[in-house]
């Protein structure tokens, strides 16, 4: 258990989930956050690559980074990929707005639910997005056939997949993708967003990033953060044909990525054992985890292939109440759906955690359908949650002995 004060109006942050940082602020000292709504990677990097890194922060921080080209052909050369077929960024969300602001013109078909930035960014500078619904009884599956059609009937110009989805982690082989990209040879842009594509056991070698490169209008998105648990740096990439990865290349300024993204950029060719060890180990995770939330009484956890499940819960909870109780009482941040295109709040998105702090989150879940029952709200630990009023006005949670 945690003891010490969240301001709860922080968890209320519009389209995305409150920083871990403003959080931490908010918590004080000596308090922990267990974190189930930013999906990292906890086994990578290895408390011997943070302490490397620790050693030359110094020399890191003070100095300029190399420019971007410099970084694109490192990485390149650690991937296999040819340099021109590839661009860098800080995050992939700055490679989804340029990409909407040089690529798509007219319109836009994306399933939902899926990341906001695919639908939020073309919207606001005012494409038309052509939203497929992908449905509950079908465990948000894309039917690759049901979206084709829906693709022609809307005459959309531009369609994206995400693969695996986000929150729902629904994953489509290989094969089933490039039928998808080679059935959409005429668009003018068909995008995979394999952001979370290394967390995949399904198949060996999922991705389709090299045969992007030899395709006229294909792009393939990633994500270095997502994959190596450092959502703090901010860095992702695509893979393409040399015009559009050109393109793109040109359009991003010169010095878009920080030093810290060059350090480790340059050291992941050295870790790449540890590295398919965390996959591993975040696989059997997620299974385990899948096992351990059947614990809770009227669960459903729906399957999925990436770092996180998305989970409905019990008729008669709220996502909302149930991600502020959590935070309140135990210190447990979760990801609730209900600002989400194609969703509801009766949904969270729970990131794929080693089974300790499961057992802490089904503990926590399991106390809140017993206070929805009218059982005393008081935790196997002795805490007990008194609501208060901050300073701003703002709603607060504190929780003593």
């Amino acid at each position: 258990m945690r003891h010490g004060s969240i301001d709860l109006g922080l968890l209320q942050q519009g389209a995305h989930s409150a920083s871990y940082a403003m959080l931490n602020r908010s918590m004080g000292d000596g308090a922990r956050i267990i974190d189930f709504c930013i999906p990292c990677n906890p086994y990578f990097p290895t408390s011997q690559m943070f302490a490397q890194l620790a050693e030359n922060l110094e020399s890191i921080l003070k100095y300029y980074p190399s420019d971007a080209t410099t970084i694109t052909k490192k990485l390149a050369s650690v991937l296999g990929y040819h340099p021109q077929t590839m661009a860098m960024s800080n995050g992939s969300t700055e490679l989804i707005t340029w990409l909407d602001h040089l690529l798509i013109r007219e319109s836009v078909a994306i399933p939902i639910p899926t990341f906001g930035r695919w639908t939020d960014q073309p919207l606001e500078t005012g494409k038309r997005v052509d939203m497929f619904p992908l449905q509950e009884q079908e465990s948000y599956a894309l039917d690759i056939d049901a979206y084709l059609g829906f693709i022609r009937s809307r005459g959309s110009r531009v369609a994206v997949i995400c693969n695996p989805n986000n929150p729902d982690g629904g994953y489509l082989s290989r094969r089933e993708v490039l039928r998808f990209i080679d059935s959409l040879a005429d668009l003018d842009l068909v995008v995979v967003d394999e952001s979370f594509i290394d967390f995949v056991d399904a198949e060996r070698n999922p991705s389709v990033a090299a045969e992007a490169a030899i395709r006229s209008n294909v792009v393939v998105l990633k994500s270095l953060g997502k994959n190596f648990g450092l959502h703090g740096i901010r860095f992702g990439y695509l893979v393409a044909n040399p015009a559009i990865a050109g393109k793109l290349g040109r359009a991003l300024p010169k010095w878009n990525l920080n030093s810290l993204a060059e350090a480790i950029v340059f050291m992941i060719a050295d870790h790449e054992t540890e590295y398919r060890d965390s996959l591993r180990l975040l696989a059997r995770d997620r299974h385990e985890m899948t096992d351990e939330l059947s614990q809770v009484p009227g669960l459903t956890v729906f399957p999925s292939q990436g770092n996180f499940l998305l989970v409905k819960l019990p008729t008669g909870w709220s996502g909302t109440a149930l991600r502020d109780y959590l935070m309140a009482r135990y210190g447990i941040f979760i990801r609730e759906c209900g600002n989400k295109l194609g969703i509801n709040s009766q949904f969270v998105r729970l990131v794929v955690r080693p089974s300790t702090d499961v057992g802490e989150l089904v503990e926590g879940m399991l106390s809140y359908g017993r206070y929805l029952h009218g059982e005393p709200d008081i935790s196997t630990a002795g805490l007990i949650v008194h609501p208060t009023t901050g300073s701003n006005g703002r709603r607060m949670a504190t929780a003593v002995h």
